[in-house]
């Protein structure tokens, strides 16, 4: 085993490099977007300040090891569930601290910060979950399809909880985040595909289901899930945004406009004509879209596809399972928000409330996803190598 590397060999350079730029694209960006008149508070020493808190917050997550986040797992998982039952209980009136925005109880609102709870439950959950399968994997050496199907009632189990509190939010987009990052992680943990075929199946056609009786049954799912009317308007403005232009299909509408008006180049900074709300927070892929063109957009996801490629190169490096689950379940949560976000804009998926992450404007988007990161350099730092691990790359 080899423990004599120094501070800047263990540190990881191209991860913080990474980010370095996705700081970059976001300020650029959420400047570009002030031009649009929506607020009039200047956003971008606010994000600024938010990636240097973020910044601070990774530094000390660094302390720690993967046995300390272990052992921590749980508590942090029940401290996230009892700040979502603490929204949820907490005065909902005008200017109350946990009035709805957009008509969903999600957010603490103080006078520094708004706070999105579930925004740290993610990454609580991840933990969590890790710590709960490779539990579970040291219990059971020997696996049958009676203890993978222990297995799944245990993650069942685990997810339902965050799961009820934010759909009561509600919080779809948030719910779909949890949803995407326990499919990922139950593929990694080794079950047996006799289970992971159907379970994959049957989310498939409950989802098409889902679609279907959104579009065609309405008051039933209105009785029997106590679907709110925006959840099928939202469906209604994706399928046909151009016959609901006069309510909830304009932001698609403009959102589509915007990015195809930015052809190649883009119209240059601040140059945008399309007005879109939201533009520095949800729809930030749009303003990247219209002032800097395919060019620009192509660059931001080329970027999301090097942070991927880097955080599953880690995860494989690593030798410990439930490290190896806690970078699978933050891969999932991150390249499910970046395909959710851009696909939203291009009418390729339902518009939800989920940011593009690490350049939409937002504290508890940041923060939280920064948190995640944290929680990875960690895992790499601490990561031990053994003598003979270069002799079998090299063999």
């Amino acid at each position: 085993m080899q423990n004599h590397k120094s501070f800047s060999d263990r540190f990881d350079w191209p991860l913080a490099f990474i980010l370095f730029l996705f700081a970059l694209v976001s300020l650029v960006a959420i400047s570009s977007a002030q031009t649009s008149g929506q607020y009039l508070t200047n956003f971008v020493p606010r994000q600024g300040l938010f990636y240097i808190v973020a910044s601070v917050m990774i530094a000390v997550l660094m302390y720690f090891d993967q046995e300390q986040y272990k052992r921590m797992a749980y508590y942090l998982y029940a401290f996230g569930i009892l700040t979502l039952l603490v929204l949820m209980v907490a005065p909902d009136g005008p200017n109350q601290i946990a009035a709805p925005v957009n008509g969903a109880k999600a957010w603490f609102h103080t006078p520094f910060v708004n706070i999105q709870p579930a925004e740290f439950m993610k990454t609580f959950y991840i933990l969590a979950l890790a710590k709960m399968i490779s539990t579970h994997h040291e219990k059971f050496i020997l696996k049958t399809l009676k203890t993978d199907a222990f297995l799944l009632a245990k993650i069942g189990g685990l997810l339902m909880i965050p799961l009820a509190f934010i759909l009561k939010q509600p919080d779809l987009g948030t719910a779909l985040v949890f949803i995407a990052i326990t499919l990922a992680v139950t593929v990694v943990a080794g079950i047996s595909w006799k289970y992971i075929l159907p379970l994959f199946g049957g989310v498939a056609v409950l989802g098409v289901t889902l679609l279907w009786m959104a579009v065609n049954m309405q008051d039933f799912l209105s009785r029997t899930l106590g679907l709110k009317p925006y959840a099928f308007e939202r469906i209604y403005t994706w399928l046909d945004p151009y016959s609901y232009a006069e309510s909830g299909g304009y932001n698609l509408i403009a959102a589509m406009n915007a990015i195809g008006s930015g052809e190649v180049f883009g119209k240059g900074y601040q140059g945008r004509q399309v007005y879109v709300p939201e533009n520095h927070t949800d729809f930030i892929f749009t303003v990247i879209s219209e002032d800097f063109g395919f060019i620009g957009a192509s660059v931001v996801i080329i970027l999301f596809f090097m942070l991927i490629y880097h955080l599953t190169k880690i995860t494989l490096q690593l030798k410990d399972v439930f490290s190896t689950y806690v970078c699978a379940g933050i891969i999932a949560m991150i390249a499910f928000h970046v395909f959710q976000n851009i696909g939203m804009t291009i009418q390729l998926l339902p518009i939800t409330g989920i940011p593009l992450p690490f350049i939409s404007y937002g504290g508890s988007s940041l923060i939280g996803n920064m948190f995640a990161i944290g929680i990875v350099f960690s895992m790499k730092f601490h990561h031990k190598t053994y003598m003979f691990d270069n002799e079998k790359e090299h063999a």
